[in-house]
């Protein structure tokens, strides 16, 4: 008698197993849900939400397990939100995967540009300048850069490659060209910039590094608004990069790059290779979520990037070649 009772017992509690596994994915699917509507609504314009918004492409891949475990308990219901959330995730995502396919002439004129966050400083000049001359940089962005990272960029060699630059006292932002520099800051930007010539070409550098969202996610969104204010009219021969300590699913992200700027990573099918924080010291996790970025306006086409380690610094760097078409 008892083999019997629980016998008859045990498809009732695999029943209850399956309502209380199905009520726990459920209840996991309203992270990823929840960050959606976020990103649909712009919620994350300089609030607590634009700090969660930098993992929305680890919230699809969440969302794609749990549908694969929803399929198999035969939730229907619960299969058919995730899977409208997964696809509604993918929209948004796979266009970072395909490159565009446009190709530049080989003729024209290219420009090669580097961004890497110093690290308050801290990062080596001696692979810095190595960075540069190996991959025959054009223009350098540095970012949180102090005097005497500075001097001691100068001590390493960087003057002898790039003898131009453009640091305005009180910033921690510094452009360094090799190039002609035809025109110096516009005012209008509010960082630093300066204008050179490629190929008989004006091309705007604008080197970028907004406030971080987990220290002020109202002054991290307000730089990017100031960018945004003063793109209109000058983003056609413009290249901005930098640390814009945000993703393209931040909304003040968006909204900049709506102003007639690319994101070439994006460009070329490289939308999610991360760039923060690198394998640092201080954090000891590999880089996950894509903060630095090239953006150009559409005078410039991409050709290619790539990110690069250097000792010391929690960023990437990354160096991308662009065409300059007109």
């Amino acid at each position: 008698m008892t083999d019997g009772r629980s016998k008859s017992a045990s498809p009732a509690g695999r029943g209850r197993w399956r309502r209380a596994a199905l009520i726990g994915c459920g209840v996991l699917l309203l992270g990823p849900a929840v960050l959606a509507v976020v990103r649909l609504c712009g919620w994350d314009d300089g609030t607590v939400w634009a700090l969660p918004m930098a993992g929305l492409p680890y919230a699809a891949l969440f969302s794609v397990l749990l549908l694969a475990v929803v399929t198999l308990l035969r939730g229907r219901w619960t299969a058919v939100a995730a899977a409208v959330l997964m696809a509604l995730q993918l929209w948004w995502l796979i266009p970072r995967l395909v490159p565009d396919g446009a190709d530049a002439p080989a003729d024209t004129p290219r420009l090669r540009v580097a961004t890497s966050n110093n690290f308050m400083g801290q990062v080596s000049p001696k692979s810095l300048v190595d960075l540069v001359r190996e991959q025959r940089i054009d223009v350098l962005a540095v970012e949180e850069q102090s005097d005497s990272a500075a001097d001691a960029l100068d001590a390493a060699g960087i003057r002898a490659l790039l003898p131009h630059r453009e640091r305005p006292a009180g910033t921690d932002t510094a452009l360094y060209t090799r190039l002609p520099v035809s025109s110096g800051a516009d005012p209008a930007w509010p960082t630093t910039n300066l204008t050179v010539d490629v190929g008989g070409r004006p091309v705007q550098l604008v080197a970028v590094h907004t406030y971080y969202p987990l220290g002020d996610a109202r002054r991290w969104a307000e730089g990017l608004h100031d960018l945004r204010a003063a793109a209109p009219g000058r983003t056609h021969n413009a290249v901005l990069l930098g640390d814009f300590n945000a993703t393209l699913d931040h909304r003040p992200m968006r909204d900049l790059i709506g102003t007639g700027l690319t994101d070439t990573h994006e460009e070329l099918g490289a939308g999610l290779f991360p760039t923060w924080p690198q394998d640092h010291p201080d954090y000891r996790v590999p880089a996950v979520i894509q903060i630095d970025h090239v953006l150009h306006g559409s005078a410039l086409t991409a050709v290619d990037v790539s990110e690069h380690a250097l000792p010391r610094s929690d960023h990437r760097a990354v160096v991308a070649e662009l065409a300059v078409l007109r």
